[in-house]
């Protein structure tokens, strides 16, 4: 089972995988580790990651990038329509008033929603990961920025599953980072000690988050957040971008703004500037060739120049900061260590007003690239059953508080409450007891817009059906528990009317309940976080559910206010259905269309990639068969053979990129095999001419060895006298023959032109040699067989004798008189 952590930026992604015992990130079929999040549809098939980026200028209205912050957004949103001019690519009002993305593929113009362009790119990351795992990738946590609201997150898991993936859970980016950094630590203060309080500041390419995290060994918990989605890396870049386009239009009478293609490229050089600036405080150049009009510009810029054009961000820096500070009620002297993530933290100027702000120096120990992916496969591991990971609980928090406003169709006035505090612990659920005599409806949505950066506070409406009153006429009480889950997506997951039984109505005292309660104790609303937890991720959809009745009968309710001389009550518990209509949710029906056109899609790129390679095939084969033919293969091959191979090369060539720009795969194949029937042969009398010599070389050094050894036969060798005659002449004849077969072969390939195939090939040298070696090495390396030696005599007067042995003889010289020979072994005799 693969455990995979995404970390979809607005730039680039990252993936992390748990495996042999640790975290890794893991590198694309590019051997990068970072995945550009871009886009790119053409005629064929979608390029998506490192070859979409390389068609940003080249094929730039149909390339897609930066659409990370468009998820769950109206086309009309002032955010939308702000980015709109900025772009390369057409944006598109989608019927159900969403942003869409209009592009041409297959010839053909389409409007994809962010969540299919999202769904592309979360495909490329997960064959990217499977790749790398050499298996299927299904499960995986997803990473996104803590300020995202109920219907950006709701957009995100959406992409998520037309990707074909199963996200476990969707985690906040400073969680993340968090969960990377204190997983690891040992000397974490014990659950009964006061908390390590760490601030984790993270500024990407698109936006500025800060959050507070209390330590305790085996737990994290998130005490506040706070954030500024304008500022990030991007603004910075804009300012270089605005500060030349001013500077060329004066310097060389450009409106760079009027070229897209040249705005892009500006785009690109000054982001590098910018890096560069980081690691440099001297002058440095911006040189573009060929920028607009043939027209070359230069200019330079300095750290110090540049930090007085982005004071206004800057000054930014410190607000969420302070704003997260406060929402914890912690001081600075209450910060433990400040840790920076993101690839905007490495401006000098960006560091020392954080340093400036604690008063300590911030530190680094984490990858600012790669620390929310790990985070994010940590997660994943803790998550998954196929893993065994540390035990490390996770509370995060809610962003932005939620109210609850509900509504009767007879009601003359609305009722509303607060469900959800800001900063309040997630994921949690709580119970909500109406006293209703008919169907109400639940509006759900963010009480403070001004905090807000999404123009619609609504979450969602939710319709509490088949409410009835009580048999004898007085309000059903109503249950109904909300909840924030694992993903930081608001529901209404589920509701229950409780029905007294018959004649025992009188026992009960509903109007004493709270109207609003957690669910029993501490203990248990620990429990109820739990099973919330391990419940399936499709529950945040709020399908309707079908009508169901428990009864009472197994279990009891007693009345709260009532004393322990209450007798208990029997009721019956009646599943109420829910009507969900969430705000920019996309329909179950549309969703499957979305999953399988993503299907559909993933074939074509198949086909085309299959298509290609074919092609590619073919071009190579013609570059590097005419390239040796002039080189390596030229002694090879007849002149005449040459000129007319040189020929079909040609035409080949020119057919390539005439009539054969857009063949069929088979087409290209059947080339491909035409040219192999007639450069082979020469690649063969090549690789043979090159390996025989040594292939010879090492047959005659095995003849040499076995001639020696019969040699040292027919010199009666002590070394080979155990040997039988019948095996010496096995050995003789086969090196006499072996020798024959290599000086006919010898003599009848010098006799060939090097143009012509070989009489003899390598293989036939090599599978002599081996025959040789069959024959011959069982032979030569027999070994001598061992004679026993024959115990000691013993002197039956003096004892034990240290003399010869008896088969020795007295004298020593091998006299047998004294011991005769048995089958089971040498018999002793006594010598005289």
């Amino acid at each position: 089972m693969s455990v995979v952590g995404i970390d979809v930026g607005f730039q680039n992604c990252y993936i992390a995988v748990a495996r042999s015992g640790g975290i890794e990130t893991i590198a694309n079929d590019y051997s990068d580790r970072c995945t550009p999040a871009c886009v790119s549809l053409a005629t064929k098939n979608r390029m998506i990651g490192n070859a979409a980026k390389s068609q940003v200028i080249t094929n730039f209205k149909n390339t897609v990038h930066g659409f990370k912050k468009f998820h769950g957004r109206a086309f009309d949103d002032p955010f939308v329509q702000g980015e709109k001019p900025k772009l390369p690519y057409s944006l598109h009002k989608l019927a159900n008033g969403n942003a869409g993305i209009k592009v041409r593929y297959l010839d053909e113009d389409k409007v994809f929603t962010v969540e299919q362009i999202t769904g592309m790119l979360l495909t490329k990351l997960k064959e990217t990961s499977e790749s790398a795992l050499k298996k299927p990738v299904v499960d995986c946590v997803i990473s996104v920025p803590s300020f995202f609201t109920d219907a950006e997150r709701r957009s995100v898991f959406d992409a998520s599953q037309i990707a074909g993936l199963n996200c476990l859970r969707l985690i906040n980016d400073t969680t993340a980072v968090a969960l990377a950094y204190g997983i690891y630590k040992q000397d974490l203060p014990s659950p009964e000690e006061r908390p390590r309080n760490v601030i984790f500041v993270d500024m990407g390419h698109s936006s500025y988050q800060v959050s507070i995290t209390a330590f305790n060994k085996g737990k994290l918990k998130v005490l506040a957040t706070a954030f500024d989605p304008y500022l990030g890396g991007r603004y910075f870049d804009e300012a270089l971008v605005d500060y030349f386009c001013e500077e060329f239009k004066s310097k060389y009478k450009l409106n760079v703004r009027e070229n897209q293609r040249a705005l892009l490229r500006l785009h690109q050089e000054c982001e590098k500037l910018k890096k560069l600036m980081s690691a440099n405080s001297s002058d440095l150049p911006l040189n573009i060739e060929c920028f607009m009009n043939d027209i070359d510009v230069s200019s330079r810029m300095n750290r110090g120049h540049f930090e007085e054009m982005c004071a206004q961000y800057l000054m930014k820096v410190e607000m969420p900061l302070k704003a997260a500070l406060e929402h914890a009620k912690l001081s600075r002297d209450d910060i433990y260590a400040v840790e920076v993530v993101g690839g905007a933290t490495r401006m000098p100027a960006i560091k020392e007003r954080i340093a400036k702000f604690f008063g300590k120096d911030v530190s680094t120990t984490l990858n600012a690239d790669e620390a929310v992916a790990r985070g994010c496969a940590l997660q994943c591991a803790i998550l998954s059953p196929a893993f065994k990971v540390r035990e490390f609980s996770i509370t995060d928090v809610v962003p932005f508080p939620i109210t609850l406003r509900w509504k009767s169709p007879t009601d003359d006035g609305l009722g509303e409450c607060e469900v959800f505090s800001k900063n309040h612990a997630a994921p949690f659920s709580k119970v909500i007891t109406f006293h209703k005599k008919e169907p109400f409806d639940l509006e759900a949505f963010y009480s403070s817009p001004q905090e807000l950066p999404y123009p619609d506070h609504r979450i969602g409406y939710f319709s509490v059906q088949n409410v009835v009153p009580q048999p004898d006429g007085d309000s059903s009480k109503v249950k109904v528990k909300v909840r924030v889950n694992v993903h930081g997506i608001f529901s209404v997951s589920s509701a229950s009317l409780i029905e007294k039984q018959k004649g025992e109505g009188e026992d009960m005292q509903i109007d004493s309940e709270p109207m609003v309660q957690n669910e029993g104790r501490a203990e248990d609303q620990t429990k109820m976080q739990v099973d919330q937890e391990g419940q399936s991720q499709g529950d945040q959809q709020n399908e309707d559910d079908s009508s169901t009745s428990k009864e009472g009968a197994a279990g009891e309710n007693k009345d709260p206010a009532a004393g322990g001389s209450k007798p208990k009550v029997k009721v019956k518990s009646i599943d109420l259905p829910i009507a969900a209509n969430n705000i920019r949710q996309l329909d179950s029906e549309v969703l499957s269309n979305f999953m399988e056109y993503e299907r559909q899609m993933i074939v074509q790129d198949k086909l085309v990639k299959e298509l290609n390679d074919a092609k590619n095939a073919v071009e190579e084969y013609v570059y590097d068969l005419r390239d040796k033919l002039c080189g390596i293969y030229e002694k090879y091959i007849t002149e005449d053979d040459s000129n007319r191979l040189s020929l079909m090369l040609e035409d080949t060539e020119n057919w390539l990129y005439e009539d054969g720009e857009d063949q069929p795969k088979q087409v290209y194949e059947e080339k491909l095999d035409a040219l192999k029937r007639l450069g082979q042969p020469i690649q063969e009398r090549h690789r043979e001419h090159e390996d025989r010599p040594r292939a010879f070389e090492e047959l005659g050094k095995k003849l040499q060895l076995y001639m020696k050894f019969v040699d040292c036969c027919k010199q009666k060798d002590e070394r080979y006298l155990h040997l039988s005659a019948e095996e010496k002449s096995a050995v003789e004849k086969c090196v006499n023959e072996s020798m024959g077969w290599l000086n006919n072969k010898m003599n009848a390939q010098s006799k060939l032109a090097i143009t012509q195939d070989p009489i003899v090939k390598v293989a036939d040298i090599i599978a002599k040699i081996q025959e040789l070696e069959d024959v011959c090495n069982p032979v030569i390396n027999r070994p001598k067989p061992t004679v026993e030696e024959a115990p000691e005599v013993n002197d039956q007067n003096s004892g034990a004798h240290n003399g010869p042995t008896a088969k020795q003889g007295a004298d020593g010289k091998g006299d047998t008189k004294g011991s005769q020979q048995t089958k089971s072994g040498t018999k002793e005799m006594e010598v005289d």
